[in-house]
C-alpha cells in the first residue's frame, strides 16, 4: 500500500503505510508505539516502545485511565506536546485503534496515526526487525486534557441523545443476546444499530496481511447501516476496544461527531 492509497480517505493523514513509517521512523518528533498484546520481545519495528493498552483503562470505574497516569506512561516513551505518534498492533486487531481513541480523547487529535496492516504488513514488506528496547528518552513537556465531547456516559444515553445513532460494534450473537459472555444480561442498548467492527477490514491478502477497506466501500457500507455523517455516532462494544476501532474508522471517513460509550456493555449489561 502506498501513501497515495491512504490519502483517498477524507482523513487519510491518520493512516500510514510501511514505506511512510520506514521513511520517518528516525524523525526527531516521531514516537513509534507497539500496541500488540504479545510478541514485542521476539521482534518489533526498530525504535518502537511497547505500550500496554490495558493501562489505558480504569476497569473498576468503567472509565479511561486518569490523565496524570497516562502522562507518566506516555512521557516514558518520549511523547511530548509536539510529538506525532504512530501506533501499530498485529494488524486486523483493535489494540492500536483503542490507543488511538484514548490519545485523541486526551487532546492529541490529529497527532496520532495508525499503521495500515500493522506489524504483519511490516514483516510482509521485508522491513528491518528490531529486538532491543529503546533507550529511555529525555522527558519533555506533556499535558493531557480530556475532551468530553468525545465520550458519553450511561446517564447521557438514558437521558436521550438528540440526532444520534448508537452503534453496536460487537458480534451479531452478542447483539441479539445469543452470546451473553459473562454479563448479567445479554442483548443490546435499545435502538442501537449493529455493524460489527471487523466489517471494516478487507480479507487477508496473499501474505496474510489485513488492511482497512477502501474509502468508497466503507462509506457505502456505513450509509447502508444507517450510520449517517450528520448525526452524533455513539459506538460501543463490551469494553470499548471494538467500539474504539469503529471510532477510528469513522474518523478516517471524516465523520465529525463521534462519542464512544466508554462503559459499553461491561457497564450496561451488569448494572
Amino acid at each position: 500500500m502506498t501513501d497515495t492509497q491512504t490519502s483517498n480517505y477524507p482523513n487519510g493523514h491518520l493512516l500510514v503505510d510501511t514505506a511512510w513509517v520506514d521513511n520517518h521512523r528516525h524523525d526527531a518528533n516521531i514516537v513509534l508505539l507497539d500496541a500488540r498484546a504479545k510478541g514485542y520481545d521476539e521482534g518489533h519495528i526498530p525504535g518502537a516502545g511497547w505500550l500496554d493498552v490495558k493501562a489505558l483503562k480504569n476497569s473498576e470505574l468503567y472509565a479511561i485511565a486518569a490523565a496524570d497516569a497516562l502522562e507518566t506512561l506516555l512521557a516514558s516513551h518520549g511523547v511530548t506536546n509536539d510529538t506525532t505518534i504512530v501506533i501499530y498492533d498485529e494488524g486486523g486487531g483493535v489494540l492500536a485503534a483503542r490507543a488511538f481513541y484514548v490519545l485523541e480523547y486526551y487532546g492529541l487529535k490529529d497527532r496520532v496515526k495508525l499503521l495500515n496492516g500493522g506489524y504483519a504488513a511490516w514483516i510482509a514488506a521485508g522491513k528491518e526487525i528490531g529486538l532491543d528496547r529503546p533507550l529511555p528518552p529525555v522527558k519533555g513537556n506533556l499535558t493531557l486534557v480530556a475532551n468530553n465531547q468525545l465520550i458519553v456516559s450511561r446517564t447521557d444515553i438514558q437521558a436521550g441523545l438528540a440526532n444520534s445513532v448508537i452503534l453496536d460494534a460487537r458480534s451479531a450473537q452478542e447483539y441479539t443476546g445469543e452470546d451473553q459472555r459473562s454479563n448479567r444480561i445479554g442483548g443490546h442498548i435499545e435502538g442501537a444499530v449493529h455493524k460489527e467492527w471487523k466489517d471494516a477490514l478487507s480479507a487477508a491478502d496473499e501474505h496474510g496481511v489485513i488492511f482497512f477497506k477502501d474509502h468508497s466501500v466503507l462509506k457505502r457500507e456505513f450509509a447502508e447501516a444507517g450510520i449517517e455523517a450528520d448525526k452524533t455516532i455513539v459506538p460501543y462494544c463490551q469494553t470499548n476496544q471494538r467500539g474504539a476501532h469503529s471510532y477510528f474508522i469513522l474518523r478516517l471517513l471524516g465523520y465529525e461527531d463521534i462519542r464512544p460509550y466508554e462503559g459499553s456493555w461491561d457497564e450496561w449489561g451488569n448494572t
